[in-house]
């Protein structure tokens, strides 16, 4: 039973299935009439028309959900107004608005590259990033449903059946229209998170439609709908979760499944339903109990599964795959900034949720160096050690992504730390530049439980790759060494005056005087030097990379003409011609290299040609002193810390460097490095 049960251990699993399954029977209680009155166009209209106010509220920043309760509400009110125009049936009006909000919706996406990505979310629902609060809502909206389901069920059977009849009976029909039409709204932006715009309809539509062919009375159809959507919603989980499919998708697929068996099932039992009746001399007339035990059975199982027997505990089960002690998994990346003041308050910035923590005060931070997890305020004296509270774990061919809290953890006596680089087992702190560089190393084990253990000391700059130590000693000689240090075997290529190492999917990087030593694992360990066009003064080298996780594309700052490119695929480096800078960085190959100038305005520029393509007005005045911001990059946005200004702004870099969001602090972030990635 592992295949049932390890899933539905994962926290955003179980969010997911009670989201679905309080979406579910929200869609149930709305869905029944939307299929007894023949209201499906008007159904998948209203769920297209979500599009222009989540788009909106994306573009923004708002909350998705709030903007697709706006818009829906608008396109119930428009179908409601139109509809009572003589000059056109119902049918019209609704085709017209769909048209309108969809094609509205659309150009506001055109709009804003940003959607190149988020879109999805957006058209087919992420159910795996439902929140604590989601389902608090939609329990709410559940209980809303259910009230206006009983209370208006007298006037919605008059309504559905004859108008005039309703009238005649002191039913109001225009009231009972309308809130039939806040069911559907309500049941519809419930049912946003979990498919999407898109496809809505199936959970809406397919469950209350393959009740109908176990039943003829509303009450048993909204509760055999819910079973079949409760019933669709369990399955999709688990079979999205070990096929690897959308879980949206999965679920809104196999409710229209349940409908087509529902319909084959029918229409099988209908000749032995039929037989039977003639032999007893009754009238066949459908019985949904059978199928009410079975569908409860099916949906009960994963849950009561996640239980144990309070009489005869079941045995301990070894934790299921990528469990962490202490940490909640998620469904998407942790991502955080760390920034810290002059005066050393640290703070951490949770770019999900925008939530702000404190997290202690380093007197006498002069930089912050970072890896996927922890930020490390360096002082002249010490550096310390504080967890951002997210991180991610690759395995290769899939990746795990937690969280936990922010705190921190300690430190060790040892300042003027330049870089740090971490693999699971080695956190290597590179202490001091040139010559006289060392390394100390972290278990990293050990630092993720919340203990700073130092394991050594290695001469040289040294990065943890491939399960080993990649290190370039201060005559410039690069060697592989086993974790506690020791030589395994030297490298040919030499890299003098090595600096700023970084690890990418293809290798680690080092910046020599003559260019950059790449050094790879393949089979074995081989490195390479990817030199300078030209040879390069030393004011003009590049003596720190920065550059997007996991990409294969480095900057650097160029002195006072411009900007390194470093494309390792390509094995060559691209000069670009900005004049002095601040920092830089770039998204990858395909992007743009990002700029930031002395006057408070980062540029764009086009990597191949050098051309400036954007530019924007950042930073509230022009940096003076030795401040110097840090441009920090991810997928979607770019980060700037506004030491003046008190808060750190996030750049969409693909929308023209539009400003998103900014996050006022209390502090001035002098500092800035970006974990959980």
């Amino acid at each position: 039973m592992e295949w049932l049960i390890a899933p539905l251990e994962v926290s955003f699993v179980q969010r997911a299935l009670w989201g679905g399954l309080l979406v579910s029977a929200v869609c149930a209680a709305a869905g029944t009439w939307v299929v007894v009155r023949g209201m499906a166009f008007l159904g998948e209209a209203m769920a297209h028309g979500l599009l222009p106010g989540v788009a909106i509220a994306s573009l923004l920043g708002g909350n998705l959900v709030l903007g697709a309760a706006f818009s829906a509400g608008a396109m119930a009110a428009g179908v409601t107004a139109l509809g009572r125009s003589p000059r056109f049936a119902a049918d019209t009006a609704i085709g017209l608005l769909f048209a309108g909000m969809l094609s509205i919706g659309v150009l506001i996406v055109s709009r804003s590259q940003s959607f190149a990505v988020d879109v999805t979310g957006l058209l087919f629902g992420d159910v795996l990033a439902i929140r604590a609060r989601d389902i608090a809502y939609l329990a709410v909206a559940l209980g809303v449903s259910l009230t206006v389901a009983v209370l208006g069920h007298r006037a919605f059977v008059a309504l559905a059946f004859d108008p005039r009849t309703a009238h005649t009976l002191g039913l109001r029909p225009r009231w009972a229209q309308a809130a039939l039409l806040g069911l559907l709204t309500l049941a519809i932006v419930a049912s946003f998170h979990v498919v999407g715009t898109l496809l809505v309809f199936g959970l809406l539509i397919a469950p209350p439609a393959a009740a109908t062919y176990w039943s003829h009375r509303i009450p048993v159809i909204m509760v055999l709908a819910a079973l079949f959507g409760g019933f669709a919603t369990v399955a999709g989980l688990l079979a999205s979760w070990h096929a690897g499919t959308a879980a949206g998708a999965t679920i809104s697929a196999l409710a229209v499944a349940l409908f087509f068996l529902s319909a084959v099932a029918a229409r099988l039992r209908a000749p032995v339903v039929a037989r039977m009746a003639r032999l007893r001399g009754t009238v066949p007339v459908p019985s949904a109990n059978g199928v009410v035990l079975l569908m409860v059975l099916a949906t009960a199982l994963p849950l009561a599964g996640c239980g144990a027997d309070a009489e005869e505990p079941a045995p301990a089960e070894p934790p299921p795959h990528g469990y962490v002690a202490g940490a909640e998994e998620t469904d998407s990346p942790q991502s955080r900034l760390v920034v810290a003041d002059a005066e050393g308050a640290i703070r951490v910035i949770d770019l999900i949720t925008g939530q702000i923590s404190e997290a202690g005060r380093v007197p006498g931070t002069v930089r912050l160096a970072g890896d996927d997890r922890f930020g490390y305020p360096v002082t002249a004296d010490t550096t310390r050690v504080v967890d951002g509270g997210g991180w991610t774990v690759d395995h290769g061919d899939h990746m795990h992504y937690y969280r936990t809290t922010i705190r921190d953890i300690g430190g060790v006596a040892h300042g003027g730390v330049t870089a740090v680089n971490s693999d699971k087992m080695v956190t290597a702190m590179v202490v001091g530049s040139g010559a006289a560089a060392r390394t100390l190393l972290l278990d990293r084990a050990a630092l993720d439980t919340g203990t700073v253990t130092v394991r050594g000391i290695v001469d040289g700059i040294a990065v943890p790759y491939a399960e080993h130590l990649i290190a370039v000693t201060g005559s410039g000689s690069p060697e592989v060494r086993a974790r506690d240090g020791g030589v395994v075997t030297p490298l040919t290529e030499q890299c003098l005056e090595p600096r700023s190492p970084v690890v990418t999917r293809r290798g680690v990087v080092f910046g020599c005087a003559d260019g950059a030593l790449l050094i790879v694992a393949d089979g074995g360990f081989a490195a390479t030097k990817i030199a300078y066009p030209t040879p390069v003064p030393a004011a003009e080298r590049a003596t720190e990379f920065t550059h997007r996780a996991t990409s294969t594309t480095l900057a650097a700052r160029a002195g006072d003409r411009g900007a390194w490119v470093l494309d390792i695929d390509a094995r060559a480096w691209r000069f670009v011609e900005t004049g002095p800078v601040l920092a830089v960085n770039t998204a990858g190959s395909g992007s743009s290299l990002l700029a930031l100038t002395r006057d408070g305005v980062l540029h764009a520029h086009d990597i191949a040609t050098g051309a400036e393509t954007a530019r924007a007005q950042v930073l509230i005045e022009p940096v003076s002193g030795a401040v110097r911001p840090v441009i920090e990059i991810d997928t979607n946005r770019a980060y700037l810390n506004d030491a003046t200004g008190r808060a750190i702004h996030e750049i969409d870099y693909r929308d023209n460097l539009r400003r998103a969001r900014t996050f006022p602090l209390d502090i001035a972030p002098a500092h800035m490095v970006e974990t959980g990635r």
